[in-house]
């Protein structure tokens, strides 16, 4: 594999990494500034498709909206690993309910890169 390949390889695996990292800290802006412009986000939620949020004001808001009403959301990373513009992040998704009762769920996300930055993050959840 050439240097190149594996250095876009290396860094769409490090931007998510950060991206999650972001995310723990409920940092929206941070998370945003690694995804493009014209980003598309498919969450997971309502099964069995998720809603499909596009573009950059739509995903901001989701986040937004998503932290507001989970305080505790945490992401863990169990597997990451890169192929080419495209990034798999295996991960547990842990949170508090309003009672104060913990819970998760295991999950997927596929990530596609464009310009070095997030362009398309498909989540997916067992069960």
């Amino acid at each position: 594999m050439s240097p190149i390949r594996m250095s876009r390889i290396e860094s769409g695996v490090r931007t998510v990494i950060e991206f999650n990292e972001a995310f723990n800290r409920h940092d929206v802006a941070g998370m945003m500034n690694l995804m493009t412009e014209d980003c598309v986000f498919e969450n997971t939620d309502p099964a069995p498709d998720g809603t499909r949020y596009s573009g950059k004001e739509a995903v901001t808001k989701f986040w937004e909206d998503f932290f507001r009403e989970s305080p505790q959301a945490h992401i863990e990373i169990e597997e990451v690993f890169g192929l080419g513009l495209r990034c798999i992040m295996r991960w547990k998704y842990s949170w508090v309910d309003t009672a104060g009762k913990k819970g998760h769920v295991r999950g997927v996300d596929v990530f596609q890169f464009k310009n070095g930055l997030i362009f398309e993050k498909l989540s997916y959840v067992k069960g």
